[in-house]
């Protein structure tokens, strides 16, 4: 009878050091949520007349605040900061301790970040931000593509918190966000008909530019299709060389090399073909547009395959040998140039573009009369 008392405290402490560690994902989660309601609120208090004229303004204001706390977490991980965001990374998004999750949060805490105070600035200039609206819009949308999905699919599956279900809403925020941007009226071009269409008339031997940006498209679109057969476990001798002294990180248990492949398998590669005939055959003028989405998409996902595959926190055996480093940093930097070549070309000269028609015969010739 003696022992009973002082056996009762030690069966009970495990079941209340449980409890304890069940809520403290949730206390994040609540924190998380007030805290970004709270901002909210103050932004709305304070920016009223800039919301009511574009509503997205509130969102750019907050993101900015979430890109520090990004910036910050990444500067922790690698060692430059401790102990500020410790508590969150372990009890909210274990993930982020990932390579790939700090390489993320370092593209948001700058990129992002300075995407942010650019588009919200120019709202309060009334000023349009069309341009920028697309690439973040492109670059926001192909991060959370890959990493919410690989923390599902990933190793890292059973670290999943409550946090996690307040990052899925940030999914409903591009679909939103992209509808509004998209309906926001283009610039005003100083082409006139006639300019427009004595540039639809070059051939493509006329434009050199655009033969070139071709032939990028057809080799990128090349070299997409070999790297999804290579996460598909392609057994080719190519392949198997490819991934085990190119790119080994694409072995990695994470699930997020090989999603970020799929990728552009299954998007990627569609636009490169479609890219390819716009610049053929004049008058695609949804090219501009998808040009800074897709540029904002392959730039966001390149950086972070990149800085993944060297980062200390991948796996030795995973990492980029040194001697075929200079191999895979060219031939992916090259990769991730070309979309920003293209959307660069669509915004230098968009004429060949335009959907204006081309005058037929009879016009010619009652103009020529």
């Amino acid at each position: 009878m003696g022992d009973g008392p002082g056996e009762h405290p030690r069966k009970q402490k495990p079941l209340f050091s449980r409890a304890v560690r069940k809520m403290k994902p949730l206390s994040v989660v609540l924190t998380s949520a007030l805290i970004l309601g709270l901002l909210f609120v103050a932004v709305y208090s304070l920016s009223h007349g800039e919301i009511t004229y574009d509503p997205l303004y509130a969102v750019f204001v907050i993101f900015s605040f979430t890109s520090v706390v990004d910036l910050a977490i990444a500067l922790q991980e690698d060692g430059y900061m401790m102990g500020f965001m410790d508590f969150y990374t372990k009890e909210g998004e274990p993930y982020l301790r990932t390579a790939h999750g700090i390489v993320i949060c370092y593209w948001d805490g700058a990129v992002h970040y300075l995407l942010y105070l650019a588009m919200a600035g120019a709202i309060r200039k009334r000023k349009r931000y069309r341009n920028l609206g697309l690439y973040w819009l492109g670059s926001f949308a192909m991060s959370l593509l890959v990493f919410l999905p690989g923390n599902i699919l990933g190793k890292y599956s059973s670290e999943i918190r409550p946090t996690f279900f307040l990052a899925i809403l940030y999914m409903l925020v591009p679909c939103w966000a992209g509808v509004r941007i998209f309906n926001q009226s283009r610039g005003p071009t100083s082409y006139t008909p006639d300019m427009v269409q004595e540039e639809q008339k070059k051939s493509l031997l006329q434009r050199p530019a655009d033969l070139t940006l071709i032939a990028y498209l057809i080799l990128s679109a090349l070299f997409t299709v070999f790297r999804g057969l290579v996460v598909l476990d392609c057994p080719t001798d190519a392949c198997f060389t490819y991934i085990y002294q190119y790119e080994p990180y694409l072995r990695d248990p994470v699930a997020y090399p090989k999603l970020q492949m799929l990728m552009y398998l299954f998007y990627a590669l569609p636009f490169y073909c479609l890219a390819a005939y716009a610049l053929t055959f004049p008058g695609c003028s949804w090219l501009p547009d998808w040009a800074l989405v897709f540029a904002g998409a392959i730039g966001q996902a390149q950086f972070s395959h990149m800085g993944a595959s060297m980062h200390l926190r991948t796996p030795f055996t995973y990492r980029v040998p040194e001697d075929t480093w200079a191999t895979f940093f060219v031939s992916n930097l090259l990769f991730a140039l070309g979309p920003h070549l293209l959307a660069f070309r669509c915004l230098w000269r968009p004429a060949f573009f335009s959907n204006a028609a081309l005058p037929s015969p009879q016009d010619q010739g009652k103009k020529q009369q």
